[in-house]
């Protein structure tokens, strides 16, 4: 239930051509009380180039704890406040997500007002598949291992993979997804709708070489084809044979089924018919 008439509005701004804002945000961003933002700053070139003079919040990933509660306090004061991130769409890969949580939690209203996006700009600029994708953002920071953990968990993946990386990162980022990925058609969209906006294509080790004689710079998306290998299905016969032999080796039989089934991506109920069928012959 809505408590107030205030409202929390998730407003898009452009990623780099300020001409990419939409005519309801710019009416949204004058009408509102207060703008929250991640970099005061950013958001004042917007706004002084919009000519609008707006009371601002700095709401970033080091405060999102202190001051989410203080912002719907003040939405179901009965205030409007509009939450932008420095470039795109507040709450992908940012601490906005946290507020909007809070201010459904909470029971406020929030209204979202789309805008430009470098996730799917990048994706349908670069000519691969957009009819199933699958956006993860940044790469840990952590240890290689943690790296390599969930670059191995997207591997089966047939959705067009996409990744923010950034200019320090590009080459180790590159590196690993080679190394894991194997050698997959990939776009680097960088610096999108600026004026060096430029789009790089190629496999993965063509782009290797690419950053290594070349310093890129600026916001980046990576998009890397999906798994394109046909997996090879284990007939039923196959699947009974190795089920004898690890039955052989002592395992329990419907652990040996489950097994069968996680490891070969083949259908539990089938192979246990198909078994049942064998020992009544």
């Amino acid at each position: 239930m809505v408590k107030s008439d205030g409202c929390l509005y998730l407003v898009g701004t452009p990623i780099g051509n300020l001409e990419d804002i939409s005519l309801r945000a710019i009416r949204i961003l004058k009408e509102v009380d207060v703008i929250a933002c991640e970099d005061t700053r950013e958001t004042l070139k917007l706004l002084n180039h919009l000519g609008i003079s707006k009371k601002m919040i700095s709401y970033q990933k080091y405060s999102e704890n202190e001051k989410k509660s203080h912002l719907i306090d003040l939405v179901e004061a009965g205030n409007k406040i509009a939450l932008v991130s420095d470039a795109g769409m507040p709450g992908i890969s940012d601490p906005g997500e946290i507020l909007v949580r809070e201010a459904w939690v909470r029971g406020v209203k929030v209204e979202v007002i789309p805008g430009p996006s470098a996730v799917i700009s990048g994706l349908v600029v670069s000519g691969l598949p957009s009819t199933n994708f699958y956006f993860h953002g940044f790469l840990p920071k952590g240890k290689i291992k943690e790296r390599e953990e969930v670059v191995n968990n997207l591997k089966e993946i047939r959705a067009t993979l996409i990744f923010y990386i950034t200019p320090h990162s590009v080459e180790k980022d590159l590196q690993l997804f080679l190394k894991i990925l194997g050698n997959r058609n990939g776009v680097i969209a960088r610096e999108l709708t600026k004026y060096y906006e430029e789009v790089i294509r190629g496999t993965l080790e063509e782009l290797i070489e690419i950053v290594k004689i070349r310093t890129l710079k600026g916001e980046m998306v990576l998009i890397l084809e999906g798994n394109q290998l046909i997996p090879k299905e284990m007939s039923l016969e196959d699947q009974y044979k190795l089920y004898q032999l690890m039955l052989a080796s002592g395992i329990k039989s419907k652990d040996v089924i489950k097994t069968i089934s996680a490891d070969y991506k083949v259908s539990k109920n089938k192979l246990y018919e198909y078994i049942l069928e064998k020992k009544e012959k």
